[in-house]
């Protein structure tokens, strides 16, 4: 998937609201954005996130409503990746020290333990 360009802080909480709702207008963001700016600044973040190849539009009533193209998950690990290139230098070890040293007190043994099978998994796919 190509997607083109990070987002700003508005525009992931527009996408934020755009995956929970399944569908947004400049209207419902005008009133549902925290310190929202104005409808033709919405409007604009709207079309920058057409343009990147985040959301997509259709006309219905005179109105534009936009929806997600690609799912959350798979704009995560585009996000992601992105993240790990220019923060980490490609090192998930890295990023993942990052995260942990961050949240270490916040993992459950739930999370934990999932993410030790990660690792495991990962290892037998690199076994030649």
């Amino acid at each position: 998937m190509k997607l083109g360009g990070k987002l700003s802080k508005r525009e992931h909480q527009i996408m934020d609201l755009a995956y929970e709702r399944g569908t947004v207008t400049a209207s419902e963001l005008e009133e549902t954005l925290a310190g929202a700016p104005s409808n033709s600044a919405i409007r604009s973040y709207l079309r920058s996130l057409e343009v990147k190849g985040f959301l997509q539009h259709v006309e219905e009533g005179g109105r534009f409503v936009y929806r997600p193209i690609h799912d959350r998950d798979a704009v995560a690990r585009v996000e992601a990746s992105r993240l790990l290139k220019t923060f980490f230098g490609g090192s998930v070890s890295g990023m993942l020290a990052t995260l942990l040293s961050e949240r270490e007190a916040d993992l459950s043994d739930e999370e934990l333990d999932e993410m030790r099978r990660m690792v495991e998994r990962a290892k037998e796919d690199n076994q030649p």
